[in-house]
C-alpha cells in the first residue's frame, strides 16, 4: 500500500534536540504509561539505564510524574503524568488535539496498569525492528486510543495507530495499521466484533445535516488516512493453544461476516503473538492472516 504520491503528515514529534525531561513528559503523555525500562528502550536505547532514571526523578520531585510499583517484580515502577504534568504538556506537537487523562490516583494507575503497559511493549517490538532494519518508525510513530465515529452515535477506538515507513533500496513506502492488543481478558467473540467495528469504519460515510445534500465525500476515513490502515491484532496473556484458537475466531469472522469479508477484500488483516513479536521482531514470519494462508511478515500480510 504506497503512498509515495501523497505528502508527508505534519511533524507530530519534538525536535531530536528537545531535552530528555520533555521527551519523557512527551512520551508519558501520549502513552499514559510506562516503566522506566519501557522509555530507555523507547527514547535512549544506546544509553545507560541511569540516562533516563535520573530525570525521571527530577520530574517526579517537581510533581510532573508519579509511579506506582508493580506487584511481584522486583520494585518495576510505571511512570505516569500527574495533573500538573498534563497541563504543561498539552500543547506539545506529540499531543496536539488529544485530551489529557491524567491519573490522579494509585488506584487508578493501578486499573490502567496492565493493557496499558502491553500496548507499549507492542510498539517497542516495532521500534526496535525498525531500528534493526533501518526503516523509519519512532517514539512519536504510534498514537494511543484513537476514536472514530462509525454512525449510529457509535465509535471504534483503536488501542493505537501506527505509522511505518519502509526503506526499501531507494524507495520510501508508508505504512499505517490499526492495532489492537488483547490479554484475553475479553470473550473471543468480543474481540472478533471488533473487526465489524473496522468494517463498518471502512463503510461509513457521515450524512449530511438539513435540508441541502453536498457532493459526496467519500467514507468518513479519508479526512485522515490516504489508504485504510491495516488491522493487526496482537494477542498475549494465555497459552498458545488459547491464542490460537482465538486467532481462529477471528479468522471465521472475517470469512462469515459480509462486511468484514468486504473490508477483507481491500485492508491486510493479521494477528500475532505478542511474545513472537518480542522475541523474532514484527518483520518476521509470525503474522497470521485472518483470511488464511502460512504466517508472514505484518509488511506482506
Amino acid at each position: 500500500m504506497s503512498t509515495a504520491s501523497r505528502p508527508d503528515p505534519p511533524a507530530r514529534v519534538p525536535k531530536p534536540a528537545e531535552p530528555l525531561p520533555h521527551q519523557l513528559l512527551a512520551a508519558l503523555g501520549l502513552h499514559r504509561m510506562a516503566t522506566t525500562a519501557q522509555l530507555h528502550q523507547l527514547l535512549r536505547p544506546h544509553a545507560s539505564r541511569q540516562t533516563v532514571s535520573g530525570p525521571l526523578n527530577k520530574l517526579r520531585r517537581n510533581n510532573l510524574v508519579d509511579h506506582i510499583v508493580l506487584p511481584a517484580s522486583n520494585r518495576t515502577r510505571a511512570w505516569y503524568l500527574t495533573q500538573e504534568g498534563a497541563r504543561l504538556t498539552r500543547d506539545l506537537p506529540v499531543l496536539r488535539g488529544r485530551p489529557p487523562y491524567p491519573i490522579t490516583s494509585t488506584t487508578a494507575a493501578s486499573l490502567k496498569t496492565p493493557h496499558t503497559l502491553a500496548v507499549v511493549r507492542a510498539h517497542l517490538a516495532f521500534a526496535a525492528d525498525a531500528r534493526r532494519h533501518g526503516h523509519e518508525h519512532g517514539p512519536w510513530d504510534w498514537t494511543p486510543e484513537v476514536s472514530h465515529a462509525i454512525g449510529e452515535g457509535e465509535r471504534v477506538v483503536a488501542d493505537a495507530v501506527m505509522h511505518y515507513t519502509l526503506l526499501e533500496s531507494e524507495h520510501r513506502r508508508k505504512l499505517r495499521a490499526f492495532v489492537e492488543v488483547d490479554r484475553t481478558t475479553m470473550s473471543s467473540e468480543r474481540l472478533a466484533v471488533k473487526l465489524i467495528e473496522y468494517a463498518r469504519l471502512f463503510h461509513h460515510e457521515p450524512q449530511p445535516v438539513g435540508r441541502r445534500r453536498p457532493a459526496a465525500t467519500g467514507p468518513a476515513w479519508l479526512r485522515w488516512y490516504p489508504v485504510f490502515p491495516r488491522v493487526l491484532f496482537v494477542l498475549t496473556g494465555a497459552s498458545r493453544t488459547r491464542l490460537d484458537n482465538r486467532i481462529s475466531d477471528l479468522q471465521a469472522m472475517t470469512a462469515q461476516h459480509p462486511l468484514v469479508a468486504a473490508l477483507a477484500h481491500e485492508v491486510r488483516l493479521g494477528a500475532a503473538v505478542l511474545e513472537d513479536l518480542e522475541h523474532h521482531g514484527p518483520a518476521s514470519d509470525v503474522w497470521v492472516p485472518l483470511t488464511g494462508g502460512t504466517p508472514r511478515p505484518w509488511t506482506e500480510l
